[in-house]
């Protein structure tokens, strides 16, 4: 008995370290969307598509938990925030196409990374996702070539810049394209090709976009390829040259003196750009199963906006700190104010606007330009008030008056 105990014993010291190593991945569910019970269940689940915040944690989890934008979160520590049910539609795809099926949302699962899409996420951040889809990957039989970025599936319907529909619209998580970034997440393999603009149903708008998603532009290389470029034979050094040259004995063969290069100063570590979202104005109902907006004016108000046509906003420099594991984070301080109720209201109110009606050929855009999606300007709907930013195009019924600032 006591011979087969201490075998059980050395048994368990051996594979005590393996299942170290393969510990479970730890959800964190302290930013659970309180939409999850009135999003419907997901038919199919077929792709995944990474996404960049474009904004610190702090405001990118309260916004993605308020709206129910996203699956998953991943901050700078390498937590992994659970926001939607992964088996519930989250709506953070919105104008989306991939191969001819459009609203990605129906058939995708979205990851939100702390970060910007044209800067170097952290290590452990890419640790965390690497065995978030691990376990994705398994449990829906999802395919290296079917996980994508957001630039992927994002297009932009006809406009004064593009006449047809095109890709190119944003670029948010373009670096998950990045053969060196998917090299650290465990990915062997990415989409060889557009399908929708091959198949002539987009048009191809940003070439230089389309460059990181299918050619071979990798930014990030320089950041996470570590093996050093070795040169075949190194020169000789000087002083051993002028040994030869003055009848001294020469150098044994592939054997050189080097003198040993200074150390490089350290580098600093640059500050990072944030913005301070302003406090939300409280809005009037809006529909349970309704998308949220895509708001690409805004620097938070969009979760991952970009255009290439936009001008850089110049902020001051602000060093925040990611937030703690396990934490929750604060909330911004509500401000309440007094929305308009009906139509007599919204025509009486000072400084705005009326226009209107919406029609197939007078847009929300030709009414009020980029105000359109602006919080401050109305929209009457059948009796309905919905705030800009909460508007979606495709449901913008026809007869809508809008009310904006001047």
């Amino acid at each position: 008995m006591p011979g087969r105990l201490l075998a059980a014993l050395l048994a368990l010291a051996l594979i005590a370290p393996a299942q170290l190593a393969a510990a479970p991945l730890v959800l964190n569910d302290d930013y659970k969307s309180p939409r999850n019970k009135e999003r419907p269940l997901r038919k199919a689940t077929s792709l995944i598509v990474l996404h960049t915040t474009e904004a610190h944690a702090k405001s990118s989890l309260n916004k993605l938990s308020e709206r129910g934008e996203a699956h998953y979160c991943v901050t700078e520590d390498g937590t992994v925030y659970r926001i939607v049910d992964r088996d519930r539609e989250a709506f953070h795809a919105g104008r989306s196409m991939w191969n001819g099926k459009e609203d990605c949302d129906e058939f995708s699962i979205g990851i939100e990374v702390v970060g910007h899409h044209d800067k170097a996420v952290t290590l452990q951040q890419l640790a965390a996702l690497r065995e978030l889809l691990a376990r994705l990957k398994k449990m829906y039989r999802i395919t290296d070539g079917r996980i994508v970025c957001h630039s992927h599936v994002a297009y932009g319907a006809p406009n004064s810049w593009h006449k047809q529909k095109h890709r190119g619209r944003k670029r948010c998580g373009m670096l998950f394209a990045m053969p060196s970034v998917r090299a650290r997440l465990g990915l062997a393999a990415r989409a060889a090709h557009d399908p929708d603009v091959k198949a002539r149903r987009l048009v191809q708008a940003d070439p230089e976009l389309a460059q990181v998603l299918y050619g071979n532009t990798d930014t990030m290389a320089r950041v996470y390829n570590s093996k050093p470029t070795i040169s075949a034979r190194p020169p000789a050094p000087k002083s051993v040259a002028n040994k030869t040259a003055k009848g001294g004995k020469p150098p044994k063969k592939g054997v050189a003196k080097v003198k040993p290069l200074p150390p490089k100063p350290a580098v600093k570590k640059k500050d990072v750009i944030t913005v301070k979202a302003p406090p939300p104005i409280v809005k009037p109902a809006v529909p349970k199963n309704a998308p949220p907006p895509e708001d690409d004016s805004g620097v938070l108000s969009s979760v991952c906006g970009f255009f290439k046509n936009t001008a850089k906003l110049i902020v001051p420099k602000k060093k925040e700190a990611p937030p703690a594991p396990g934490r929750r984070l604060p909330s911004p301080p509500q401000i309440l104010s007094r929305d308009p109720r009906n139509l007599a209201a919204l025509e009486s109110m000072p400084g705005y606007v009326k226009g209107g009606p919406v029609s197939e050929e007078l847009s929300p855009y030709k009414i009020a330009g980029a105000a359109w999606r602006s919080p401050t300007t109305y929209y009457y709907m059948n009796g309905r008030i919905v705030t800009g930013d909460r508007v979606n195009e495709r449901t913008v019924e026809k007869g809508t008056l809008i009310f904006f600032k001047k």
